[in-house]
């Protein structure tokens, strides 16, 4: 079972840090006053208010700040200030022995499920939730809440609404998935992880809908569909499409594939890029419960 970080307690120390698309300071204050809010006090990277084009700093200053807070003993959670691109670009350089003696959370969404699957790769959970950029958006209270619980340990559960498209049944699996363009491109890398047995969560933003269909095709012909517990969809955000219709929605193209299995699939599930973006523990054993009432997803407790 992946290992999972203690959790957090007033007093602690966290780290906010930029592996991927440039912040400034004005736009993680207010995350800064939550997290202190919370009793926690909080470490600004180096890679906060750096620039290199559209990136936080070089690869290796964005390298160097997240090694510095992996390593870092009195450093008990990493939270990733905002996705965007170039976490895929340090992944590689980055050294987790460290980590793995002295475990903490890794908290983001979007690029940063690079971290999620490769930590998961690792045998490490993770947290997928709402980010530092994000933390005051209107209507993402309930997300910022759910992100709070996961951290302090405290217990969770979800629901959503029955969807047309859902296919009822019970799941019980590890919980793996995060952004479909990412789960793509990780795809043969050592940033990889194994579907078999395990719930998948899928969402995405800014998409054409025939590039959603082609990553669709892309999970199925590599078999990351075949063998799953279960499916969670969640938010596919300002898809686009050509001058001539694809034809199909997100979700429809999602069950031309899902469709040829037998796992439950639950879609409007709240992930992704929207307000209501609940913290999901990846490597975390849950169960999805799907029936004409909506979708159910609650964490193992043995």
């Amino acid at each position: 079972m992946p290992t999972t970080a203690p959790s957090l307690r007033p007093g602690d120390r966290v780290a906010i840090v930029c592996p991927a698309r440039k912040v400034s300071h004005a736009e993680v204050a207010a995350a800064v006053a939550i997290l202190a809010s919370w009793g926690l006090e909080v470490m600004l990277g180096d890679t906060v208010t750096a620039e290199y084009h559209q990136f936080a700093g070089t690869d290796e200053l964005r390298r160097a700040d997240f090694q510095r807070m992996l390593d870092a003993p009195d450093i008990r959670a990493i939270l990733c200030a905002r996705g965007g691109y170039g976490t895929s670009r340090i992944i590689d350089q980055l050294d987790f022995s460290r980590f793995a003696e002295n475990p903490k959370w890794i908290a983001g969404f979007s690029d940063v499920t690079v971290l999620n699957c490769h930590l998961l790769a690792l045998e490490h959970e993770s947290i997928h939730g709402v980010m530092p950029l994000l933390f005051d958006q209107a209507g993402g209270e309930e997300s910022l809440e759910s992100l709070r619980h996961v951290l302090f340990g405290e217990e969770v559960s979800y629901a959503a609404p029955a969807h047309p498209l859902n296919r009822l049944g019970t799941a019980t699996g590890e919980l793996v998935g995060g952004n479909l363009s990412l789960l793509q491109n990780l795809s043969g890398t050592r940033s990889d992880c194994p579907t078999t047995g395990r719930i998948l969560f899928l969402e995405d933003i800014d998409e054409y809908l025939y590039n959603i269909d082609r990553m669709m095709v892309h999970l199925d012909r590599t078999g990351k569909l075949q063998n799953l517990a279960g499916l969670l969809v969640g938010h596919f955000t300002d898809p686009h499409d050509n001058s001539v219709p694809f034809g199909q929605t997100p979700y429809e193209i999602i069950q031309t594939y899902a469709g040829k299995y037998n796992f439950p699939v639950a879609y409007g599930f709240p992930v992704g890029h929207e307000p209501q973006n609940m913290a999901l523990v990846c490597g975390r054993t849950a169960q999805m419960i799907v029936d004409a009432a909506g979708v159910r997803v609650a964490y193992s407790t043995t």
